[in-house]
């Protein structure tokens, strides 16, 4: 099917996923980290100070994503919609009342695991689970609202904050998505009752073939239920490689104002830069889907973390105004090649069936590690470690995270468990 009449007959849905996806940023750090000097200066914290409520929000968020992800497997993807998203709304409210210091750790994890967890979640499990044979496509156009969040979300903040203070921003956006959000989220899913009908049938029809094939064929099909998942170490091994930029890209964008002080750039420029991540993501999200649908996410998946690698190496070796927007690009190209390889990726390792509570796994420790970075990064800082000596360490990390990739690829696929072949 072409792109354009693929693109036709799925607008609907389609633009669902882009949606969420789009309105993820308010729990993404791009956007909680313009809200920063001014949560500073009311509270009297410091960069650590700040960084480390900002970490245990976000790993409790983590937990908590496994537990709640799995939700979108038993519930109507309307109701988990509608109920995420209210969730997310009344999370925006909260962060306006914050009434100390003490209270940004639970309205950072409301913020962290309604938008950048369960939002982003629900938007690539719906994609993942109801696409077969353009998944890739599928993923990597709803994967667009991530980078338009970035390019669109940052600045309106900023301009919010000018404007009035940085409470009545978060006012703002809470009365924004109760008006918007939930009402043209639930009419894109119009028509979804016949669509989760057709995808039992098709799962119970594969089911049903798996008993009358051979083992190796069957093993093909098998759908993995999280317990076997926990049980392959194919899996750790790619959790190794996906964290990774997690981990790299949140501590340049929660520690981007020093990185912008230690290289004589402006914060202009710096926020500037944001442009490149947008054009990166995008050109990579419109590449990668048509080549996995062609070739498969598990044969592209050691090529992501290049653009990373040139990322890093680029802060590591320039100081030039325009390293920053090489750094921006790169992390751009792996954010967006990333979303969709991964998004496709583990319904071909796994099947669909618990797709939910399997992506819920590895979103919590991509969220661990977006949590850890601005505390480890900060205490770099703090001790005076160089950004170009951290870049250089970044770059053995995923080193690593390479070799891993291609071990778990390697390794052979484990029998199933009695009683446990779908």
């Amino acid at each position: 099917m072409g792109y354009l009449r693929f693109l036709f007959k799925n607008r609907r849905f389609l633009s669902f996923g882009i949606l969420i996806a789009f309105f993820s940023a308010f729990g993404q750090t791009f956007f909680i980290a313009v809200f920063g000097p001014e949560i500073r200066a009311e509270f009297g914290l410091s960069h650590g100070g700040f960084g480390g409520y900002y970490a245990i929000g976000t790993l409790t968020s983590g937990f908590c994503l496994i537990w709640a992800g799995k939700l979108i497997d038993r519930f109507d993807l309307r109701w988990v919609t509608a109920g995420v998203c209210t969730a997310l709304i009344l999370a925006c409210a909260n962060m306006a009342m914050v009434p100390a210091a003490w209270a940004l750790a639970p309205a950072i994890f409301a913020l962290r695991l309604c938008g950048q967890g369960l939002m982003s979640h629900t938007a690539m499990t719906s994609m993942g689970r109801y696409f077969e044979a353009e998944r890739g496509r599928a993923v990597s156009i709803a994967i667009l609202g991530f980078p338009a969040g970035v390019a669109v979300f940052p600045g309106l903040a900023v301009w919010l904050i000018l404007v009035f203070d940085w409470r009545t921003a978060w006012i703002a956006v809470a009365i924004t998505l109760a008006v918007f959000l939930i009402p043209l989220a639930l009419w894109l899913l119009k028509g979804h009752t016949a669509r989760h009908r057709y995808f039992l049938a098709q799962t119970e029809t594969v089911q049903s073939a798996t008993d009358q094939i051979s083992a190796a064929a069957a093993s093909m099909r098998r759908q993995w239920t999280r317990a076997e998942v926990l049980r392959d170490p194919r899996f750790y091994l790619l959790c190794i490689a996906i964290t990774a930029p997690s981990f790299i890209s949140t501590g340049f964008f929660f520690h981007q104002a020093h990185l912008a002080t230690a290289k004589g750039w402006s914060l202009a420029w710096m926020a500037s830069a944001f442009v490149a991540y947008t054009v990166g993501a995008i050109g990579a999200n419109l590449a990668f889907g048509p080549l996995i649908d062609r070739f498969g996410a598990r044969k592209l998946l050691p090529y992501y973390l290049y653009p990373l690698m040139l990322a890093c190496l680029s802060i590591a070796v320039s100081s030039h105004h325009m390293a920053a927007m090489a750094l921006m690009f790169f992390m751009g190209l792996t954010s967006g090649s990333g979303q969709t390889l991964i998004g496709a990726a583990w319904p071909e390792f796994y099947g669909v069936m618990h797709l939910g509570a399997i992506r819920a796994m590895v979103m919590s420790m991509s969220v661990g590690a977006s949590a850890l970075s601005p505390v480890v990064v900060g205490w770099l800082i703090d001790r005076g470690v160089a950004m170009e000596t951290m870049a250089v360490g970044f770059l053995v990390y995923l080193a690593f995270a390479f070799a891993s990739i291609l071990i778990a690829l390697a390794r052979p696929e484990p029998a199933a468990e009695e009683g446990n072949m779908a």
